[in-house]
């Protein structure tokens, strides 16, 4: 008999229209999860893409490094997310034994030192890592520099800072 079956040891018999119509649900959930997988891959992919990075931030700054600590950059703003990939200082103009930097961040409404290195403008390298991984930051970062010789008073630090904007 086309169309019915009967399973062994059974009285019941089965319809083919039903398992037909069982199979057409079990692919229309199918689709739906493929669909939804391409979604998700749509979304990972746009993501992965606009994390490039923004252009990097170059520049230097003259200030009087001895008489008193003096900002040297001042990264992000207040309210908006960025991720610091690095931060490099060159002071290769500078003749200082200590050559501090500092960083501060504001913590509750209140601007904190969250960040102090010395270094020496003779013998450390005249390229500075300053930051040399992943930071993440939600307020403005405030990056300063100080001198023990004021022989550095006046010189520029060069300076080279890399963001990615985060959403």
């Amino acid at each position: 008999m086309p169309g019915e079956f009967y399973v062994e040891g059974k009285q019941e018999k089965l319809d083919v229209t039903d398992i037909r119509t069982s199979i057409s649900q079990l692919q229309d959930s199918f689709n739906q999860l493929q669909d939804g997988i391409a979604q998700v891959l749509d979304s990972v992919i746009a993501l992965v893409s606009k994390s490039e990075g923004m252009a990097p931030v170059t520049g230097s700054t003259a200030a009087d490094w001895q008489t008193a600590e003096s900002d040297v950059i001042i990264i992000g703003a207040s309210n908006t997310r960025y991720k610091v990939l690095s931060l490099l200082f060159s002071i290769h103009n500078l003749v200082g034994a200590s050559i501090t930097v500092r960083m501060y961040m504001f913590v509750k409404g209140v601007e904190r030192k969250v960040y102090q290195q010395s270094f020496n403008a003779v013998s450390d390298p005249p390229g500075m890592w300053i930051i040399n991984g992943t930071v993440g930051i939600h307020e403005a970062l405030r990056v300063t520099m100080q001198s023990d010789n004021a022989a550095d008073n006046g010189k520029t630090v060069d300076y080279d800072c890399m963001l990615e904007a985060m959403q």
